[in-house]
């Protein structure tokens, strides 16, 4: 595993690659909040596969520098991260909020992308019916600047979100993590209560936030208004993992982007929520890397 920064213009990325050069690649992207390191309770199993995986902080997270950024934007950062890092062609995955990002990669980067993988991913709520429903009054406040004032619409996402970033922000540094059980108790029993999966949950968390939430309210940006993406230009095989507990991305989500996209294959985990990939991982991993 090695570490390296990925200066692009005046900011920079942090890039985590791990495994041989010559492994099947795969380019990760991290949820909301996540990070870079959402995947190392998996490294074992990528090599024992044989894949590499390259993950990196967003802007604003983890240790990557704050900036704007869109699904479009994070796609040709992604083209600049694996240019450094001596890949031409590769898969990628998305769970939760990176979801949108690793189809937005494949639809912008072409053939460069092999296999999109997407776990409890979003599809885009201003097209699915329903997608909207959950949106408070301020989201919808905040998504009307779009698409003309995106640094408007993140300023608004952040004073309306306030109270809960603030209790994200106050649990990221407690260990005992009472937090996972909270959100997870329910839907993933087995996965928090593996302690090394939960070990990685409060990681995730805690490396995800040093900045702070500015990523947040950009992610919610980037895939809550228009997308600007085509899902048509999506044109490798899609595969997507979803919990049919899930109640943070309902499986609806993983049902609309199976009938929207131009190949994908739908599995349903039964009995199981958010963290499919804490359970799913080799599969997940053996099928990208093909």
């Amino acid at each position: 595993m090695r570490e390296l920064e990925v200066q692009l213009g005046r900011r920079t990325v942090l890039v985590r690659d791990t495994g041989p050069s010559g492994a099947s690649p795969i380019v990760y992207f991290h949820g909301t909040p996540g990070s870079r390191l959402d995947l190392r309770f998996g490294d074992a199993v990528a090599a024992s596969l044989g894949v590499r995986v390259v993950s990196f902080d967003r802007p604003g997270y983890g240790r990557s520098s704050p900036a704007p950024y869109s699904l479009t934007s994070i796609a040709h950062d992604v083209a600049a991260v694996a240019d450094a890092v001596g890949l031409d062609r590769f898969a990628t995955l998305g769970w939760s909020g990176g979801g949108p990002f690793a189809l937005a990669a494949a639809a912008v980067l072409g053939e460069r992308v092999t296999r999109v993988g997407v776990a409890g991913g979003l599809a885009p709520p201003q097209l699915m019916p329903g997608g909207t429903a959950a949106f408070t009054d301020n989201d919808r406040l905040a998504l009307s600047f779009l698409p003309d004032e995106p640094e408007r619409a993140a300023a608004q996402l952040l004073v309306g979100g306030a109270e809960m970033l603030r209790g994200l922000l106050s649990v990221r540094d407690d260990e005992a993590a009472p937090w996972i059980d909270w959100m997870w108790g329910e839907t993933d029993p087995e996965v928090i209560a593996a302690p090394a999966l939960r070990a990685n949950l409060f990681l995730l968390l805690h490396e995800g936030l040093r900045q702070g939430p500015e990523g947040i309210a950009w992610d919610n940006v980037a895939w809550c208004g228009p997308w600007g993406v085509d899902l048509a230009a999506v044109r490798c095989p899609v595969h997507l993992w979803y919990g049919d507990r899930d109640e943070m991305v309902p499986l609806a989500n993983g049902s609309w982007l199976q009938e929207h996209l131009p190949s994908a294959e739908l599995v349903v985990c039964g009995g199981e929520g958010h963290l499919v990939p804490m359970r799913h991982w080799r599969e997940m991993a053996s099928t990208l890397a093909g």
